[in-house]
């Protein structure tokens, strides 16, 4: 493939607004070339509204966007000339594989001797070789998938976004078609930016994450950093933090607060100062061991367990009668009366005003 790889794309202060509501606000964020960015958030969180004003489908209401250190949002989507691809696939239902990859070349009025030996190119990439007569109603939804990136990349463009491509495919295949996305990554030094509701699709495959709430952005860094310091209890919530505890601060220290709840305490880590009597404790149901060592031991009873082969997941009832989920090893039944802990460090402490997590327990 030709290198068509830029320093970086800068989005400045971007906005879009419907009438008077703002689907996405104040949008800053510096794209290295290379990097892979996933847009991460709920339905209607500004996700795909992003990368529609980057693609040029829809205009800015403010701010602007830069490609290296040319002004790019007042370009129609053709002149931009990033790739897309879209959740519904988009194919030509009357071409073929192979003509469905070369439209785009054909647009662009690339000669035939190079729209053959770029379609072929493309085509082993993805692995369509033997399909390139099929029509798409003859193909498998990951094969029609990879159908729409290949089209996407055929033409080599600067910057390729894809929209939720996999949420039409079955859990196996959006695993397998993960795996090649990435692979096609490196492999190319493809700039990708990708919007998903999926944590763990966006983990496993994103240089770096943006997570969205109502079109506003709550937290930009890594996989790593993002799964193991949420910024906010909004983001703990949404990466898989499913205990979030409202307590009594008992006290506090630098970096540190003991929360107090019906006959337990919780010792953990804060975020943000703690300044009511109030606070949110943010658990894993995975960081949660049963007969752990103190402190932040919790006596509960077991109400539902859900068989996950190795482990279980246990929704349980502390004395005050509130929720507890957390997975282990140990076959519990129904009724069962256990210990748990968790260790300090694993308890995340944010302020009870802080954006609310998708799910609250108060005790």
């Amino acid at each position: 493939m030709r290198d068509q790889r830029f320093s970086e794309l800068r989005l400045d202060r971007i906005g879009r607004n419907f009438g008077e509501q703002a689907a996405l606000s104040e949008l800053s964020l510096t794209i290295r070339g290379g990097e892979f960015i996933a847009l991460l958030g709920p339905s209607g969180c500004g996700k795909s509204t992003a990368l529609n004003c980057l693609a040029g489908l829809l205009p800015l209401s403010s701010g602007s966007i830069y490609l290296d250190d040319k002004q790019i949002d007042g370009l129609p989507p053709e002149q931009r000339g990033f790739g897309m691809v879209f959740q519904n696939y988009a194919l030509f239902p009357h071409m073929t594989v192979r003509e469905n990859i070369a439209f785009g070349l054909k647009m662009r009025r690339t000669p035939k001797v190079e729209v053959r030996s770029r379609v072929d190119e493309v085509m082993r990439l993805v692995r369509l070789e033997d399909q390139a007569a099929k029509l798409p109603s003859q193909l498998s939804g990951g094969q029609q998938q990879r159908v729409a990136i290949a089209r996407a990349i055929v033409y080599e463009p600067p910057l390729v976004l894809m929209d939720e491509p996999l949420s039409n495919l079955d859990a196996q295949l959006r695993q397998a078609m993960r795996i090649e996305i990435k692979h096609l990554h490196q492999s190319l030094h493809l700039t990708t930016i990708y919007v998903t509701h999926d944590q763990e699709e966006a983990l496993s495959m994103a240089d770096r994450l943006v997570v969205l709430r109502d079109g506003v952005v709550q937290q930009v860094g890594t996989p790593a950093e993002v799964y193991e310091l949420p910024a906010n209890r909004y983001v703990a919530g949404f990466m898989g933090y499913r205990n979030m505890l409202t307590l009594d601060v008992g006290s506090t220290s630098t970096g540190h607060a003991v929360l107090t709840g019906e006959g337990f305490q919780l010792t953990g880590s804060t975020f943000g100062a703690l300044d009511a009597k109030r606070a949110v404790a943010a658990i894993r149901p995975e960081d949660i061991v049963v007969g752990g060592p103190p402190p932040n031991r919790i006596d509960v009873t077991a109400e539902v367990v859900e068989y996950h082969g190795r482990e279980v997941l246990v929704e349980a009832r502390m004395s005050g009668g509130q929720a507890l989920y957390f997975r282990t090893e140990k076959r519990l039944a129904p009724g069962d009366k256990v210990t748990v802990a968790v260790p300090p460090e694993r308890v995340l402490i944010y302020p009870s005003d802080a954006p609310a997590a998708p799910q609250e327990v108060a005790i």
